[in-house]
């Protein structure tokens, strides 16, 4: 596993909830060019107030996360303690504290166990390590069953760098502007040095385009980190890179949602615009009979139309929609179709989903995952 130039992280475990890792730092010993997206949740934790405000000046040298408790709806004190929190982290790492960008996330309207978090940021920097990324993606986990991680090299005529991803999410995820939580790293800089704009639009395209059960966090968080230590490389091939990064983590976090034992990937193609397409996407996706059909290998397909069927201001005409899940035409189906549909449905772990909606030429794909009996129990007991 390579990691990018200058970099280092620790996991480790202070006891907010249990004995897994709990608490991570990724810090940079160069201060690093940064953007970040956020939640539009109404009620954002305190740690996306702090962050906002820390990414305002789009640079930035760590970032601190602790898992268990997302600091949500713990008013004034939760915001200062997200400050204090960077303040003692920049005091150990020798670093200003608006160049540190606090994440929190687990169970919502509990207070931070700040004194454990305060003890742990005065004695960062003897813990930390090169690279290392892979502990640091360990401990931002809260119903994760895997690590999240995806990286590339990047090889120029006079260098070879490194843009690195994790991410953390399983459940109540239907980003608007980000992911659960999502830190990519890189030694490059585009040569528009156009950080925001180039992470805004892989984002739409990424992870704004996962959905595992229509729920918005309140803690949704993106950043990217780059240090420059090997120049610059042309914004596409930047964002190129940015993007599949970005869709590996998407599938990941898609495939690992509560309780799944499918990833569903979705082409929504020949729509008029994006509006259009996301609108009926998501519907389909969000739909709990269209999920669980997928999870019984039900051939229903009669829940597609009607997931389609329910974005009222997005009449789609039914004579030339089409229909097909793993190259399989649906509509209208006898009962030799839906047992091969029933077949697929079964035997794959990654179901394919093509909806031709023939009203344009856009196109955009969505990820999401099954419901099974395992995204009840983890939701109706997460905090008992």
């Amino acid at each position: 596993m390579k990691f990018p130039l200058g970099f280092y992280s620790f996991g480790k475990n202070i006891g907010i909830k249990d004995s897994s890792l709990d608490f991570a730092v990724i810090y940079s010993e160069n201060r690093c060019k940064a953007a970040a997206v956020f939640t539009r949740n109404n009620f954002p934790g305190a740690p996306i107030y702090v962050g906002r405000d820390h990414i305002k000046d789009g640079f930035l040298q760590a970032i601190v996360i602790n898992s268990k408790n997302s600091n949500v709806a713990t008013g004034e004190q939760g915001i200062q303690n997200s400050y204090q929190i960077c303040t003692e982290l920049g005091k150990s790492l020798g670093i200003s504290a608006r160049d540190i960008l606090p994440s929190s996330t687990g169970v919502i309207g509990v207070p931070l166990p700040i004194e454990k978090i305060l003890n742990a940021c005065s004695t960062a920097k003897t813990d930390l390590k090169p690279g290392n990324l892979e502990e640091v993606a360990e401990a931002i986990m809260t119903t994760d069953t895997r690590k999240k991680i995806s990286y590339r090299t990047i090889t120029t005529q006079t260098s070879e760098g490194v843009m690195f991803g994790i991410a953390k999410g399983a459940g109540m995820i239907e980003p608007n502007m980000a992911t659960m939580l999502s830190y990519i790293l890189c030694d490059f800089l585009p040569e528009s040095g156009d950080l925001p704009g180039i992470l805004k639009r892989v984002v739409d395209l990424t992870y704004n385009c996962i959905t595992i059960d229509s729920d918005t966090s309140t803690s949704d968080t993106v950043v990217l980190m780059c240090s420059g230590v090997l120049g610059t490389i042309p914004d596409e091939v930047f964002e190129s890179h940015l993007k599949e990064i970005a869709t590996d983590l998407s599938k990941m976090i898609a495939r690992d949602g509560e309780g799944a034992s499918k990833l569903i990937e979705l082409t929504v193609s020949k729509g008029r615009d994006d509006v259009q397409v996301t609108k009926i996407g998501k519907s389909i996706l969000n739909s709990p009979l269209v999920k669980t059909a997928i999870y019984g290998g039900d051939p229903n397909w009669g829940r597609f139309v009607m997931a389609i069927g329910k974005v009222f201001d997005e009449p789609i005409p039914y004579d030339t929609l089409e229909i097909q899940l793993g190259g399989i035409s649906v509509k209208g189906a006898d009962n030799d179709t839906k047992t091969k549909l029933a077949e697929y449905l079964k035997s794959n772990e990654e179901i394919k989903i093509l909806v031709n909606l023939n009203t344009g030429s856009f196109q955009k794909t969505f990820w999401s995952c099954d419901f099974t009996e395992g995204y009840i129990q983890e939701n109706a007991y997460y905090t008992t």
